[in-house]
């Protein structure tokens, strides 16, 4: 069964579970073919120090696709959703040794480096909350705000003081809204979806960074479209699930014209990014563009 909220219709939401887990199981396939046949280029990929970050991208949308599972087959989600925090926990640790040990510098920062241990252990405290691991979802919770500060000093230095990202890693902006609506959804399911004053100051952090994103609007829409805009997605995606949970706390009886209104602007987004998307691919599988164009990966600037 589906959760149904403001008589919305449950099918429309079971076949896009479906979609993102089809592709989420294609994806792993690949990228399992490649450890296989190719281990080395995978090993390049999570030794790079702009390519590396996203790799942690692998485990969170197993988590955030556990979650979805659990109202089909909670007991194997369950167990799942383990399996993806676990990866996610050791990798982040992995990457965050790899970069305590190897001369990085500050120009190869982005906000990327949010998703190995910023993203990935709020979204897995928000998952474990939901699963019943209280204790572990606040442990994830606390892992995910220390390095937030941490690294989130470190990026934000790297923005204000240097020069300004590569086009193809400009999109990663967005990802500066992530760490306060992912720990926002993380803490409203751990603290029960209480209105408390940390769920206040989240929140009002969070707001401050999606004001600055009106600001990066007219350089986003100088950007020649590239793999790179999924950023886009998956922070405003994480937006959207942040503002339809304050939204319910509504009292004042808009709380559903509300939510169609924010359900229908994140829907038109991420169609149009997976549109562009596929235009792309059939652009490159019938040779219409060269490889470089096509295939541009949120690095390409930076690994020349």
């Amino acid at each position: 069964m589906t959760t149904n909220y403001y008589s919305l219709p449950g099918p429309v939401s079971d076949f896009l579970y479906i979609v993102a887990a089809i592709v989420f199981v294609l994806l792993a396939a690949f990228l399992l073919i490649r450890l296989v046949v190719r281990p080395e280029s995978v090993q390049a990929d999570i030794q790079h120090p702009v390519r590396g970050p996203f790799i942690a991208l692998f485990p969170i949308s197993g988590m955030l696709l556990c979650i979805g599972l659990q109202v089909y087959a909670a007991d194997f989600a369950r167990i799942l959703f383990l399996v993806f925090f676990l990866t996610s926990l050791l990798l982040g640790a992995w990457l965050t040794g790899q970069w305590m040990t190897r001369n990085l510098t500050l120009e190869k920062f982005h906000p990327g480096y949010f998703f190995p241990t910023v993203a990935g252990n709020l979204i897995g405290a928000d998952g474990a909350a939901r699963f019943g691991f209280e204790g572990l979802g606040w442990m994830s919770f606390g892992i995910g705000l220390v390095c937030w500060v941490a690294l989130g000093s470190i990026i934000l230095n790297r923005l204000f003081f240097y020069p300004a990202l590569p086009a193809a890693l400009i999109p990663t902006l967005a990802v500066e809204v992530a760490p306060p609506v992912v720990g926002g959804n993380a803490y409203f399911s751990l603290n029960g979806g209480k209105a408390d004053t940390v769920a206040y100051m989240l929140a009002g952090y969070a707001l401050l960074m999606v004001l600055v994103q009106l600001r990066m609007v007219p350089v986003y829409l100088k950007l020649r479209f590239s793999m790179g805009w999924w950023a886009l997605a998956f922070t405003f995606a994480a937006t959207a699930s942040y503002t339809l949970r304050w939204i319910r706390l509504d009292q004042l009886g808009v709380a559903e014209g509300l939510s169609y209104l924010v359900l229908g602007v994140i829907s038109v987004l991420i169609a149009g990014i997976a549109i562009r998307s596929l235009v792309l691919l059939w652009r490159f599988l019938f040779n219409s563009v060269s490889q470089p164009e096509a295939a541009e990966v949120v690095t390409s600037n930076l690994t020349k």
